[in-house]
């Protein structure tokens, strides 16, 4: 056999042999010595190179902590402007974003047609940029911008100058009245008036306008799915920014007028009535309504009813929210609706055009941003995950290739679209729709949208099981087998 092994110079000593080559009991010289030392003096890439242990201490996050930054319940803390700027200028802008457009078209209007106060407008404007710019403060008064607005659009109306203004129309109404309904239903139920009926009517009229929007909010954030009252806010906002604007560009009488003036042409320097209210305040010797209605910014917005549309909104919202009370929220609709005729404020066809924007508003919402409640969590603070809209999961998850499975993470929603930032699809944790699968995080629950509703409680702990889906958690081998055929 040939020898390959170098040819080494006389003065250099040959290479020792390493321990685990060389044997232990002949002097003999090893073939492999050559490929050894060849292997050897070969470097290796740093890439493929084992990095060496770091020494630093790193501290493990607790499971708590892992999870705080997908809490649903977390509220904003942070006052840092210059963050949001930035996240501001690196969001991906769509067409649903035209509402702040909408707002603050809005909002200039207002500020173009009310007395000149350069200082004080400015003042308001900065504070407003800087309330938006802080996330603190934008999780509240982002969403609630709408409402606000509409609040300033609503007074500043007074400032529009009559030879800007349409037609005022007195007829129109009282003819739909008869031609639908085949009578005047207004002047039927004020035509009686009682003390005690003046007092029933007062309560969701004169007060629960007012005053049950804000316990809706209340509500909502703190029994509803989180992400639930900035929807609400804006479709409120909304909804009666597009009433007032109806109100402006379509006036028509209310019934009082054809009380007080027949059907003669009415023109706007003409003064408002409370109507109905006026007795409420010579009742209690207090003046609520008188100067407020006398003096009104929009006299002749009969059409649509804000105090109609409000309650259903309302009405909409809760009873999605807490089914159990359906029957009292409608109710309540009924209550207001006879209470705004018998007062003498609206036609019967003000308080249908108020319930339509109301209803569409409302489905819209819900269709594309609201979160879906579940029924076996009492505050927001017991949510893990929250599910948004009425489209159907298969559709959305295969169209970001999920698979149909509700795998993946609602993406672009952050406090300037009607999702909350911190909430998730509700599959993204191996989750069931109506609670949480925590002793089998891989099993999934194929259920449909529309289980959301069927049996349980929003006040009870019961979880119960729909025959349109499998809920619940698998525990054995057969349930298992049905679940995998049934994925597939």
């Amino acid at each position: 056999m040939p020898d390959f092994s170098p040819v080494l110079p006389l003065t250099a000593s040959a290479p020792s042999s390493p321990p685990h080559l060389s044997p232990k009991t002949s002097t003999s010289p090893n073939p492999l010595l050559p490929l050894y030392n060849l292997a050897a003096n070969i470097p290796i890439p740093a890439k493929f190179k084992k990095a060496k242990p770091s020494l630093r201490l790193q501290r493990v996050k607790s499971k708590d902590e892992s999870t705080a930054s997908h809490d649903v319940t977390k509220l904003q803390t942070s006052f840092a402007i210059l963050p949001s700027l930035r996240q501001l200028q690196a969001r991906k802008w769509t067409l649903w974003d035209l509402q702040h457009a909408v707002t603050f078209v809005c909002l200039a209007f207002c500020l173009l047609i009310t007395p000149s106060a350069p200082f004080l407008k400015s003042a308001a404007m900065g504070l407003l940029a800087v309330l938006l710019a802080m996330p603190a403060t934008r999780q509240f008064f982002l969403p609630s911008l709408p409402i606000w607005v509409y609040l300033f659009y609503f007074f500043a109306s007074r400032f529009i100058a009559p030879e800007y203004r349409p037609h005022i129309w007195v007829k129109v109404l009282p003819a739909l009245e008869n031609v639908l309904y085949g009578a005047n239903l207004s002047n039927i139920l004020s035509s009686h008036t009682y003390t005690v009926l003046d007092l029933i009517a007062w309560v969701p009229y004169g007060l629960g306008h007012f005053v049950l929007p804000l316990i809706t909010t209340i509500m909502l954030f703190l029994f509803a799915a989180p992400g639930t009252t900035p929807v609400w806010a804006r479709a409120f906002g909304y909804m009666s920014i597009l009433g007032v604007t109806i109100q402006i560009l379509f006036p028509c009488t209310p019934p009082w007028y054809e009380g007080l003036h027949g059907l003669e042409p009415a023109h706007y320097g003409m003064e408002g009535n409370p109507a109905g209210l006026k007795r409420i305040d010579e009742l209690f010797g207090v003046d609520m309504y008188t100067t407020s209605f006398t003096t009104a910014p929009v006299p002749f917005g009969a059409f649509p009813s804000l105090h109609g549309g409000d309650a259903v909104l309302e009405a909409l919202f809760l009873q999605y929210c807490f089914p159990r009370f359906r029957a009292y929220i409608i109710g309540y609709v009924v209550w207001i609706a006879w209470s705004t005729m018998y007062l003498n404020h609206h036609y019967a066809i003000d308080l249908v055009g108020g319930g339509i924007i109301a209803a569409v508003t409302y489905y819209i919402a819900r269709t594309k941003w609201l979160p879906r409640p579940q029924l076996d969590k009492t505050t927001r603070w017991e949510y893990e995950y929250v599910e948004f809209g009425d489209r159907p999961r298969v559709a959305l998850d295969e169209e970001y290739g999920g698979m149909g499975l509700g795998l993946l993470q609602r993406r672009g929603s952050d406090e300037w679209t009607l999702g909350s930032s911190s909430s998730f699809d509700s599959m993204s944790r191996g989750d069931t729709l109506c609670g949480s699968s925590s002793s089998s995080p891989n099993i999934l629950s194929p259920t449909t949208p529309n289980d959301d509703h069927h049996g349980g409680d929003l006040w009870s702990k019961v979880r119960t099981t729909s025959p349109r889906g499998l809920t619940g958690v698998v525990v054995d081998e057969e349930q298992q087998q049905q679940r995998e055929v049934y994925v597939r």
